[in-house]
């Protein structure tokens, strides 16, 4: 099946492919080791050693489920275009065009990093990472694919390497641990040891047995929760280059990420109580990428997000300068008395209407709240793909409205919540206005539906 392609395509396969042989060792790693731990200690227990043919054809079956799909997938560069089919009863064919390519990222996964495999995931515009997948190759091949599809994309000669990256930043490993020690996981342990004590000295013996159990299961369902998160942020490396920026983090698992520069939606600055007295923030952007419903999509949604997983404001300024030149989380004095909610949002809101903020210039809005984990978020107006107003049967009684702004992110949208109902819908027919204008549009008359403007 020997095809030609409009372009060269030097150490690309312009005919079909398969990826590499040990790539079902490493598909199936994971249930390969909860296997093995159930079969092993059955093996040494009296009574199973005369049956070790039902393990046998488990472990065949998983092994045998790996080799069939290594052998129904397939991949090629063809007219411009990479192209993955893959599946045996149900045949899925996917078809990349290279011009919409944003970006190439790297995962290495604990067997993989063991056995020297990589997989590639290919980011495309309007579409989720799961879009296509090369699962796996050698390392030196993922690193020359990844080179190579980048100079295709952007029109260059096919044996282009790689553009330069340089270092913006670092996070030691520790200082990952010690904030996911000090964030809500260490909050919630104390708040669930404070009650168990609690219910052993006024409870019976009984209510405490039950509050124990409910405890512990709580705890480790949080606490494994901040093992991933830090174990996938450790040694965080941030660098820059021409095509985006570049992250690379991983404990067992390593991935390399590329953030392409104008794709950021929004960003969010957060930091958590215990992390005051460091000084510690933690800045996050969303991307405009549609996660699917697979797990290495939701992987990589967990991950991505973490401009800066810990670190100073300092730091946290200079990278969102950086993705969105121009912003800033300080509020301007100019509109020191405006940005705040009115009094009277207190009847809604009365524990977060004093730390309730909203403002916005040509650029950027900024949306402020939280009393005990104060986040800020910024979004783009230029980014912003419609603008509503909103009113609930309380707010309508205070004359108080939130103003929204939607953008390709599904995270954290810009949100000013408790607004004068006169200010919500004035901005409402000003922000598309200026987000029109900063997209270098031609400004249009504002939409006088009353409820959403949408910008075309």
């Amino acid at each position: 099946m020997t095809t030609t392609d409009d372009a060269p395509t030097q150490g690309l396969p312009t005919e079909w492919m398969r990826l590499h042989p040990l790539s079902p060792v490493v598909r199936g790693a994971r249930l390969l080791f909860a296997l093995a731990i159930v079969v092993l200690p059955r093996q040494f227990t009296p009574g199973h050693r005369s049956q070790p043919w039902v393990d046998i054809i488990a472990l065949f079956v998983a092994l045998a489920a790996g080799i069939v799909s290594w052998l129904v997938t397939r991949w090629r560069i063809h007219n411009g275009e990479l192209q993955v089919e893959t599946g045996l009863i149900r045949r899925d064919s996917v078809r990349v065009p290279l011009t919409r390519l944003q970006a190439v990222d790297i995962v290495r996964p604990f067997a993989g990093r063991v056995l020297g495999l990589a997989e590639v995931r290919v980011v495309v515009a309007g579409h989720g990472s799961s879009t296509a997948r090369l699962t796996y190759v050698t390392d030196e091949q993922a690193t020359l694919i990844r080179a190579r599809l980048l100079a295709l994309a952007h029109g260059l000669a096919v044996d282009t390497p790689a553009p330069a990256e340089a270092p913006v930043l670092a996070v030691s490993g520790g200082r990952i641990a010690a904030s996911q020690a000090l964030g809500a996981p260490a909050v919630i342990v104390a708040l669930v040891l404070a009650v168990v004590v609690v219910l052993a000295a006024l409870a019976p013996a009984a209510a405490t047995a039950s509050a124990v159990s409910f405890g512990f299961a709580v705890c480790f369902v949080v606490v494994s929760g901040a093992v991933r998160r830090a174990s996938a942020e450790w040694e965080f490396r941030l660098s820059a280059a021409p095509d985006g920026l570049r992250l690379s983090a991983g404990l067992l698992q390593t991935r390399a990420e590329t953030i392409p520069f104008g794709r950021v939606q929004a960003v969010r600055w957060v930091q958590p109580v215990l992390w005051r007295m460091f000084g510690w923030v933690r800045l996050e952007v969303d991307l405009a990428r549609r996660h699917g419903r697979d797990r290495a999509s939701r992987e990589t949604a967990a991950t991505t997000r973490a401009l800066l997983p810990v670190g100073s404001p300092a730091e946290a300024a200079r990278l969102l300068a950086l993705v969105l030149p121009g912003a800033s989380v300080t509020l301007p004095p100019q509109v020191l008395a405006s940005a705040r909610a009115p009094r009277r949002a207190r009847w809604r809101a009365p524990f977060a209407r004093h730390f309730l903020r909203a403002w916005h210039d040509d650029h950027y809005m900024v949306c402020g709240s939280g009393r005990l984990r104060p986040e800020f978020v910024v979004v783009p107006l230029q980014k912003a793909q419609s603008i509503r107003w909103s009113q609930g049967p309380v707010q309508r009684w205070l004359n108080l409205a939130d103003v929204f702004v939607d953008s390709a992110g599904v995270h954290f949208p810009g949100r000013a919540r408790m607004r004068d109902a006169a200010e919500a819908q004035q901005w409402a027919g000003l922000l598309p206005d200026i987000a029109r204008s900063a997209r270098g549009g031609t400004p249009l008359p504002a939409s006088d539906t009353g409820g959403a403007v949408g910008l075309a």
